[in-house]
């Protein structure tokens, strides 16, 4: 760890007094992170703990939220007037990531009212086991390690469970135990003619051992769900505080509740058109069945679909010179792995480790969820563009390789789904402005993809008020967007323990498109569609409301060279 170059990024106009003790405080306080979070150190790209696994108990919890609370005082002291310019804007965003951390931990507390061992599990040996930075033979061995550790940290995840567990979070870890032993095979079954004897035996005990454990502590969690409680939901006046701390540009969630409304409504009448275009002569549900209907026969079939789509949106970029394509980038497309299936229904991605010698993002498609014989209508080939655009060109991938570019720690560990997730959904648009895949069927397929984060927003909204139960989402899900039962389910159990974080899709996307339109008024005809995208591109996975700011800040400056 000692060893590791950490990043700082040049001081603009030029180097204040005090860039450099800010700078120190976020070093010391990021070595501390992935020194304590072995898992995220992995996901970073920084190997020195690969066969470990972080420290589950309660006093490591407790002694976190101490150290963030330090971080937090320590960047407070920092005076603002020692900074140059472009330090000022990194102390006050840091300074909102710490406020934000402070809320999960401290009062939303998910850590101590929801069994999360088994996510932490699968995302510790997914994390190699996806990856290849190193030779399979040797990540193998760090996988061996990590399940040799389960069951301690299994035991120490129990000594966290000092409130009251909520009931449908409990249900979900049993379902992900149920689902773990699947990928302690897979790892089991990987060793197979690439390690030798004494190590393929030692790589087959762990496993057994993982898995005896993992069924150990899942009995011990239905033991307890007598004691469960049913509520989850934050409540208004917390869910408010939360808004909030998210830099929304101003949004209060009423006002972000209306605007879901006002989006499912709009989308609703887009796709009224899009069914009118490809057959006038019948109902909107029926076109859209048919439509739906139209989707490989086999899920491998439908995996090569979305590589194809991937590729074809990555070539028209490049061709129509839309956003500059960061040098090297690299991604794999691969089914989801099954203990993530429950809660990811659809797709999803996972960001390039900043500090991997050759990073690489991963694209996760979801074949079904347990097994629903309707499962391949979710992966019709209107659908298959949509989600390959928003997932990797030029959404999360292209997004996510740009912004770990990046120099600054402040910036990488940003959390703002309202941008990386919005992005997603910007490009779905943009791109059919621009022509790619702009047909009536991929139309409605994005129009059908918008109302289903349309009716995001809404739940989340409403979910987190205590205004609607997960059965009464569920159905309203089901209703707006035709999802079939156990993916809309999933989708809402979800929703119930990441508040605001679904919101950030569609609220993102209108955030955006708004930002565009005032660079477009800004800058009249000096405004240029691909050096936008290159500045949010550049400037990495920050709050829309600070993309703002520093647009206006490269602004001021491009005229101060055009003047001098």
């Amino acid at each position: 760890m000692a060893e590791l170059v950490l990043p700082r990024p040049v001081s603009e106009p030029a180097e204040g007094p005090l860039d450099g003790a800010f700078w120190d405080i976020v070093d010391a306080d990021f070595r501390r992170i992935v020194k304590d979070h072995p898992i995220l150190a992995t996901y970073l790209g920084i190997h020195d703990d690969d066969g470990k696994l972080d420290d589950a108990t309660r006093d490591a919890v407790v002694q976190e939220i101490a150290d963030t609370q330090k971080f937090e005082r320590d960047i407070e002291a920092i005076d603002p007037a020692g900074l140059s310019d472009s330090v000022k804007f990194e102390r006050e965003l840091a300074l909102h990531n710490v406020r934000r951390e402070r809320f999960n931990s401290e009062v939303h507390r998910v850590w101590e009212r929801r069994s999360t061992a088994l996510d932490q599990v699968g995302d510790a040996l997914f994390s190699v086991f996806a990856r290849d930075y190193a030779p399979l033979a040797e990540r193998l061995v760090s996988l061996t390690e990590r399940m040799e550790a389960i069951p301690v940290s299994l035991e120490q995840h129990k000594t966290r469970a000092t409130a009251p567990q909520v009931k449908l979070w409990q249900e979900l870890e049993i379902d992900a135990g149920e689902q773990m032993p699947f990928l302690f095979n897979e790892i089991k079954a990987a060793g197979v003619g690439v390690l030798d004897e004494r190590a393929q035996a030692r790589l087959d005990k762990a496993a057994q051992t993982a898995s005896a454990a993992t069924a150990a502590y899942i009995e011990t969690v239905k033991a307890s769900m007598g004691s469960t409680v049913e509520d989850w939901a934050l409540g208004s006046d917390t869910y408010d505080r939360l808004v909030g701390l998210r830099a929304f540009d101003g949004l209060d969630a009423s006002q972000i509740l209306e605007i879901g409304h006002q989006q499912l409504a709009l989308n609703k009448a887009a796709r009224v058109e899009d069914a009118r275009r490809i057959d006038p002569t019948v109902s909107e549900s029926i076109v859209v069945d048919r439509v739906k209907s139209h989707h490989p026969a086999t899920f491998d079939e439908a995996l090569a679909g979305y590589k194809d789509a991937m590729f074809r949106a990555r070539a028209y970029i490049i061709e129509h010179d839309i956003v500059s394509l960061p040098p090297g980038e690299q991604i794999s497309v691969m089914p989801t792995p099954e203990y993530l299936r429950t809660v990811m229904p659809f797709a999803a991605y996972f960001d390039p480790p900043k500090f991997d010698k050759h990073p690489s993002g991963i694209y996760i498609v979801t074949p079904s969820v347990g097994d629903d014989p309707n499962a391949m209508r979710e992966h019709y080939y209107g659908g298959i563009s949509n989600t390959s655009v928003h997932e990797a060109y030029p959404g999360h991938h292209l997004q996510l390789s740009a912004a770990t570019r990046h120099p600054s720690l402040v910036r990488l560990l940003t959390d703002a789904p309202e941008f990386v997730e919005g992005w997603g959904m910007y490009s779905e648009q943009m791109m059919r402005e621009q022509g790619f895949d702009d047909g009536p069927e991929f139309l409605l397929a994005m129009h059908t993809d918008a109302i289903w984060r349309a009716c995001r927003i809404i739940l989340d909204v409403r979910m987190h008020r205590g205004e609607l139960s997960v059965d009464e989402a569920t159905a309203f899900l089901a209703e707006h967007t035709g999802f079939e039962h156990a993916n809309a389910q999933a989708e809402v159990f979800r929703y119930t323990y990441t508040p605001t974080y679904q919101l950030s899709y569609l609220l993102g996307k209108v955030l955006l498109l708004q930002l565009r339109a005032d660079e477009q008024r800004r800058l009249g005809a000096r405004f240029s569609l691909k050096d936008f995208h290159d500045a949010l591109m550049r400037n990495g996975s920050l709050p829309i409301s600070f993309h703002r700011r520093l647009l206006a800040v490269q602004a001021t400056a491009a005229a101060r060279r055009a003047d001098g």
